[in-house]
């Protein structure tokens, strides 16, 4: 078979091991795929859209309920983007569990790591270009923690929203750094990301003296385990949009107080479940700041897995980084819970 493009992009074999489905999750690919299902259904979703407090919300009506397919349109691009965290972390936890980050990949760790906080950047200015009232708690709460941080916080808050509060400025500025801001900075990340994963020898895997397993696959089967696992995503990013719409709710007329029901986007639903205890300042940002750094430092503070260890699953020898993504894990999880719970 002569090779194409997609093909080209690929080195000529790789290990066996490196491309089974139980190591590697199929994450990478994934993300990749979901990335481009948002660049082509956000490109679509520009045509309708009008960027101003008085026609936002309606022209996502519009595009929902009056253009053919627009809202499945809609629901692709609202669940290709939370597919895209979800799968983010799950190669994130892949790459701690496996000690995947070791030398020569510690950097590429990081540009993962910027691509996956830039994820969630990106879904929450979408989140707020709905301007309704449903995104209320991620427009106040979410711009005032910048108030919190001492000394430039309020520069940082008139740069964000554009003005001493929310306003016609604030939705351009958000919808800017969606399109354009944002968008830029991950297309640049993740063909440097791709360039370091080629560059530093794909999955990491030990050394050929070191492996059990001397087989090798081709970029051609390779390729077509890619396409295969596309299908499956494509499927069932089909299937989520037909039988759960994304989330739409009357236009927001102006600022009003926070009602008691009024929730952050599910990936901030640990952080406003904090904001309950005190400072907004210590729990709105220095904790989530701490966990990055946290995260950012594991590649380079925890002890380092052992080469002969690679390619597999919680390696002995890097069980300290295991232990501290486990315990963020968790308690990710559990404060989401809480603050899923009714209050009393």
């Amino acid at each position: 078979m002569r090779p194409n493009f997609f093909h080209h992009i690929h080195p000529p074999t790789i290990p066996a091991a490196q491309a089974r489905w139980r190591y590697t999750l199929g994450a990478g690919g994934t993300a990749v795929f979901l990335t481009l299902v948002l660049v082509a259904t956000g490109a679509l979703e520009m045509f309708y859209y009008i960027p101003t407090p008085a026609e936002a919300a309606l022209s996502i009506q519009t595009l929902s309920y009056a253009v053919p397919f627009g809202g499945l349109l809609r629901n692709l691009h609202f669940w290709a983007a939370q597919l895209l965290l979800v799968v983010s972390a799950a190669h994130l936890v892949r790459i701690v569990f496996t000690g995947a980050y070791a030398p020569p990949r510690r950097f590429n760790y990081l540009l993962g790591l910027a691509l996956f906080v830039l994820a969630i950047l990106l879904d929450f200015t979408g989140y707020v270009l709905r301007w309704d009232v449903g995104i209320q708690w991620a427009l106040v709460v979410g711009t005032n923690l910048l108030k919190s941080i001492p000394g430039v916080g309020n520069a940082l808050y008139a740069a964000a929203v554009g003005g001493s509060q929310p306003g016609p400025a604030t939705l351009i500025r958000f919808y800017s750094w969606h399109v354009f801001g944002l968008a830029l900075l991950a297309a640049i990340v993740t063909v440097w990301h791709a360039f370091r994963v080629r560059r530093d020898g794909g999955a990491a895997v030990p050394t050929p003296d070191l492996r059990t397993d001397p087989g090798r696959i081709s970029r051609f089967e390779l390729v077509r385990r890619e396409a295969l696992a596309m299908v499956f995503t494509g499927a069932a990013l089909l299937l989520l949009s037909a039988f759960f719409p994304a989330p739409i709710a009357p236009a927001m007329t102006g600022i009003t107080a926070l009602s008691g029901d009024a929730r952050a986007p599910w990936f901030f639903l640990w952080v406003q479940q904090m904001l309950e205890w005190g400072d907004p300042f210590v729990w709105g940002v220095l904790v989530p700041l701490l966990v990055l750094i946290v995260l950012a430092l594991i590649p380079y503070v925890f002890p380092q897995p052992a080469r002969h260890e690679l390619g597999r699953w919680f390696p002995r020898s890097n069980r300290l980084a295991q232990a501290a993504l486990a315990v963020i894990a968790l308690v990710f999880l559990l404060f989401t819970l809480l603050a899923l719970i009714p209050a009393a």
